[in-house]
């Protein structure tokens, strides 16, 4: 894997904060403490992304049709018995 070399400023708060974090031993050192923030911000997104995804596919997917739900729990119980 590639790696990009940054240089960030933080407060003293924050600073203090992930060198507590990386103290717990929760973390071997701060690059790693903010790369994993940047994984848990990442995630959400793709999955916001994937739901959005799946949502304008079924909007292109065609003409509705009428929802039986009675129909359908039948249909899944003759399934599973």
């Amino acid at each position: 894997m590639v790696t990009v070399r940054k240089t960030i400023t933080l407060t003293e708060q924050q600073g203090h904060w992930i060198r507590a974090q990386t103290e717990a031993g929760n973390y071997n050192n701060d690059s790693e403490y903010i790369r994993d923030l940047i994984c848990r911000e990442q995630k959400p997104n793709t999955e916001l992304e994937t739901i959005r995804a799946a949502i304008s596919e079924g909007e292109s997917s065609g003409t509705p049709r009428p929802f039986d739900p009675e129909a359908f729990k039948k249909r899944m119980l003759s399934v599973q018995g």
